[in-house]
């Protein structure tokens, strides 16, 4: 992308994007304020919870939101024209140094269903799903809710991949790139590699990379479309994170194969007349996509100093954790081990004494982490970092 002129000197530049004034969430149905009693059984806790943001999306894409609804007339439409389908293709190379072909796109109303047609598609009732943990907590629910049996790798461990990978029911690769809840940026070199085992013991790749845009530097996302090793592959992403829109509903995918790719838009269309997009979620990506890199480029620069914040905050109370930020998102993913700190205990002192929702690591299948969400204001971010802080102390010094 073409940087812009830099002001002149003597004029020093005002933030163009404010990040920093809160926006009251509550009673807006928001699932991470207003139902933080359905996980926490407290009501009115601080929310450091599900991943989406508590920032305005990017002005560009409310403005181009509002023309819409102007117009008024909210009927069926298309995801199969040029404006949506273009749009990707352009951010793909803009963004990503990646050509994508626009014949290989699918649309969806979400990530999650895109997986499941996936899996049905590549898989039988009892094969085996191979995905990393710690794990987004959505995996190991959509993979039993098709009938097909989870198979857990640790992050770093090549030589248990390849074995399971190598197992003659393991049928697909479930990938998440970046990682979540860990924020790891697979590297090109790392990719290769699992590219050339899933090619080996034919086993499809579906790729989730709905944290693509969210990599901090010098990390740099690499798509899949660029180290597939076979024809089974598929992408599966949207711009909901990345402009803190999950609510327009609505994601898209590339699918490698075009027998798959057919089979796919059959189920989408036929079987489950979910052809028709929602239209503002369409407005909502074409926007992003095509006006909103500059608001995209200074969240990741506020982002990275929540993060770095929290890193020094816990550097100065305990640091023996070492802990550093992620590599891309907002989610610090911290492991207390070191602390010796008791998980129940800490949830105890984080609900009932400092009330704030903090998600235990245990619901990505890794006790003793915890995922704290801070894509929010600064105050936000450093009060809940504070409240995890006091809350570690009185445990340890409790001995």
């Amino acid at each position: 992308m073409t940087p812009s002129t830099p002001p002149p000197a003597s004029t020093p530049p005002s933030p163009p994007y404010d990040f920093d004034t809160p926006v009251d969430r509550r009673g807006t149905w928001c699932t991470q304020w207003d139902y933080v009693q359905d996980r926490f059984g407290v009501p009115e806790l601080l929310p450091f919870t599900i991943s989406d943001m508590d920032f305005e999306t990017a002005p560009e894409v409310l403005a181009a939101l509002r023309g819409r609804l102007e117009h008024g007339v909210l009927g069926y439409s298309r995801w199969r024209q040029d404006d949506f389908l273009s749009a990707i293709v352009h951010w793909y190379t803009a963004r990503h140094g990646t050509e994508v072909d626009p014949a290989h796109v699918v649309y969806a109303p979400s990530v999650v269903y895109q997986i499941s047609q996936l899996l049905r598609l590549w898989s039988r009732p009892g094969d085996g799903v191979v995905a990393h943990t710690p794990m987004y907590d959505a995996f190991p629910k959509t993979v039993a809710a098709n009938g097909r049996r989870l198979r857990e790798c640790p992050l770093d461990d090549w030589t248990e991949l390849e074995r399971l990978l190598a197992l003659p029911d393991t049928a697909v690769l479930l990938l998440c790139s970046p990682h979540n809840p860990t924020g790891r940026v697979w590297s090109a070199d790392e990719l290769d590699r699992m590219s050339g085992l899933c090619a080996r013991y034919g086993v499809a790749v579906v790729s989730d990379e709905i944290h693509s845009d969210l990599a901090h530097a010098p990390h740099v996302h690499r798509p899949w479309v660029r180290h597939a090793g076979n024809s089974r592959w598929a992408v599966v992403t949207s711009a909901s994170k990345s402009f803190n829109i999950p609510a327009l509903t609505g994601s898209y995918g590339i699918i490698g194969d075009p027998a798959t790719h057919e089979a796919y838009l059959r189920r989408l269309k036929e079987a489950d007349g979910l052809s028709s997009p929602a239209v503002l979620s369409l407005v909502g990506h074409i926007a992003a996509y095509r006006e909103g890199a500059p608001w995209l480029d200074a969240l990741r620069t506020y982002l990275a100093d929540n993060l770095a914040m929290v890193a020094g905050r816990l550097r100065e109370e305990f640091p023996q954790l070492g802990w550093e930020p992620p590599q891309a998102g907002y989610l610090a993913w911290i492991d207390l081990r070191p602390l010796g700190v008791d998980d129940e205990a800490l949830q105890r002192e984080l609900v009932e004494v400092e009330k704030v929702a903090v998600m235990p690591g245990a619901a990505y299948g890794s006790p003793g982490r915890v995922r704290l969400n801070v894509g929010c204001p600064r105050s936000k971010a450093r009060a809940g970092v504070e409240a995890l802080v006091r809350a570690l102390r009185r445990l340890v010094d409790a001995g």
